[in-house]
């Protein structure tokens, strides 16, 4: 059978360790929180890599992207060629009063479009100033991390390898054109330099220097 009061003693001494500990408390906003690279803030939109294939609004569960846009004909980009239609972007907004923040829409995206940012202050007085247009969409683009740098014993990916070879095959081929090109070069100067010793050139000595003449012979050879 234990003390009586022990329970409450142990328990005001915890109490006690706890007020004379150091309190852990970020003091915000004066100090800014150190969040997570991959923390969901807010998201981003990179507008130069939409092209309005509507999978980020066709899979979202809450339904709170808004994508607006119309089609436009290209003209060919050789003579001959066909005209071809490609979508342009008039409208891209999200509601984030709507929004639950899951992600789906930046993983469906093929074409990096929507980016996470670590991003939190943006409330609003106005419930509708939470829908963020594609102006302010592009704005926190500014605010999305460098993605982390990749391990160096990890695998190089396929594509940059395929880029590499073909940059590989590039600067090979213009190697060889610019040896060729230098060994044409080198050939023609040497065919100038034979041109100008050949037999076109005057001869100093023909057999008939006025030294060789006789003092009695004129340049023909007959006596005067």
């Amino acid at each position: 059978m234990g003390i009586p009061g022990s329970g409450l003693a142990k328990g005001l001494a915890v109490t006690l360790r706890t007020m004379t500990r150091k309190s852990h408390t970020a003091q915000y906003p004066d100090a800014q929180p150190e969040l997570p690279p991959r923390t969901r803030g807010v998201i981003g939109l990179f507008e130069e890599n939409c092209t309005v294939c509507m999978l980020c609004a066709r899979e979202c569960p809450d339904w709170c992207i808004y994508i607006d846009s119309h089609k436009e004909t290209v003209p060919p980009a050789a003579p001959g060629g066909r005209e071809r239609s490609r979508n342009v972007l008039d409208r891209f907004a999200i509601d984030f009063a709507l929004c639950m923040y899951c992600g789906i829409c930046i993983e469906v995206c093929p074409f990096d479009a929507l980016f996470w940012s670590p991003e939190f202050e943006y409330a609003e007085e106005d419930i509708r100033d939470l829908t963020h247009e594609r102006d302010k969409l592009r704005e926190w683009m500014w605010t999305v991390p460098a993605p982390p740098a990749l391990d160096p014993r990890a695998e190089e990916p396929k594509e940059i390898g395929a880029a590499r070879k073909a940059a590989d095959k590039l600067a090979a081929a213009e190697a060889a054109a610019a040896a060729e090109a230098a060994q044409a070069e080198a050939e023609r100067a040497s065919d100038a330099g034979d041109g100008t010793n050949g037999p076109n050139r005057p001869n100093a000595s023909d057999g008939t220097d006025a030294s060789d003449r006789t003092d009695g012979s004129d340049g023909n050879g007959a006596a005067t």
